[in-house]
């Protein structure tokens, strides 16, 4: 299952393309854009298994850095800082990384 099997393609293109800029990632205001805010609960946990590129159960500060090329190739690494924000915002319990619960509040939020 590709990220486009659940989100519109046009829509995911043009909330990657609003965060070109470093350090200029909002995740509320990209979770809005992408349409995940407006998704069932089971999409949601899919979009969070494709995120989780090690099949871990958990979104780990490595794969959270790389999470807009989980939702388009080309997208930008998150910088240092924009990944350590997302991490303080998502890991509600402080064990260091973002699981399914964790996500479906990241998006909540938004």
């Amino acid at each position: 299952m590709s990220m486009t099997d659940l989100l519109s393609a046009e829509d995911i293109k043009k909330a990657v393309g609003a965060f070109t800029a470093v350090d200029s990632f909002d995740y509320k205001k990209f979770f809005q854009m992408v349409g995940l805010k407006k998704k069932s609960p089971d999409d949601i946990k899919k979009v969070f298994h494709i995120l989780d590129k090690d099949k871990s159960g958990f979104i780990e500060e490595d794969e959270l850095g790389f999470i807009l090329k989980g939702f388009y190739p080309d997208a930008r690494d998150l910088s240092v800082t924009e990944t350590k924000m997302l991490m303080a915002a998502g890991d509600k319990n402080g064990d260091g990384k973002i699981d399914v619960d964790e996500f479906f509040s990241l998006v909540a939020e938004s």
